[in-house]
């Protein structure tokens, strides 16, 4: 509800995903991720925030493989707040989205997610 620093999802580790149902289906555009600014941390870095990343488009939450929508890499000298364009077009709508992290900017114990936003148009 907020971006207070440590009111985030966290996960063991720096790679793990996260799957989201929309509201409806939708032709994705664009995605968002936010971490705190650096400002704000209490260490005066974000190691733990998301580093490498892919987002996929899901037929059901049962699904292994999803379509590939783009490749990604939060900056974490970059604003706290960016969006990342679909990369790859797809003709199909979705309602079910995952974000796979590979990597983050060095944390060894976590990573941190604060919000993932997902931008499209109404299929």
């Amino acid at each position: 509800p907020d971006m207070y620093p440590g009111n985030c999802w966290a996960f063991k580790g720096s790679q793990g995903y996260l799957v989201v149902r929309l509201s409806m289906k939708i032709y994705p555009t664009a995605f968002t991720v936010e971490h705190i600014p650096k400002t704000l941390s209490p260490t005066g870095n974000i190691t733990s925030a998301p580093r490498n990343f892919s987002v996929y488009g899901l037929d059901d939450e049962y699904q292994e493989e999803g379509k590939l929508l783009g490749q990604y890499v939060y900056d974490e000298a970059g604003e706290p707040l960016q969006m990342f364009p679909v990369m790859e077009e797809s003709e199909k709508a979705f309602q079910i989205v995952e974000l796979r992290i590979f990597s983050n900017w060095g944390h060894a114990e976590y990573t941190c997610l604060y919000r993932f936003r997902v931008h499209g148009k109404p299929a």
